[in-house]
């Protein structure tokens, strides 16, 4: 088995910050709401779905793994429009509990950079 580098994670959390994305990089960007009819920083499913960055970061490497997007070496997060950055934040350093699977190998593939 061989060991896999861990891929770095840049979080933009200032509306309007720009980050260089070249042919190496996977960008995620996180809505505030999937705009059906309620408040930002309200959660819903439909939301909490669209802003799980583990289970966002896990899809990135089953694609790739299956061929159907190109290889990445790091990952770009937007999360200027998440209302709680802070639980992004939590999700990326090990803070939140896992869940599932997933989150583990997540967890051993992805590290929050800088």
């Amino acid at each position: 088995m061989t060991r896999l580098d861990p891929i770095p994670v840049t979080l933009i959390t200032a509306k309007g910050h720009l980050t260089p994305v070249d042919g190496d990089t996977a960008l995620i960007r996180l809505p505030a709401n999937s705009g059906h009819g309620h408040a930002d920083g309200e959660v819903c499913m439909a939301c909490a779905a669209q802003t799980d960055i583990r289970a966002l970061l896990h899809n990135l490497l089953e694609e790739q793994k299956r061929g159907m997007r190109p290889a990445f070496r790091r990952v770009v997060v937007d999360a200027s429009a998440v209302t709680d950055q802070d639980r992004v934040v939590a999700a990326l350093t090990g803070k939140l509990p896992a869940q599932a699977l997933r989150d583990h190998s997540v967890a051993r593939r992805f590290y929050l950079a800088g």
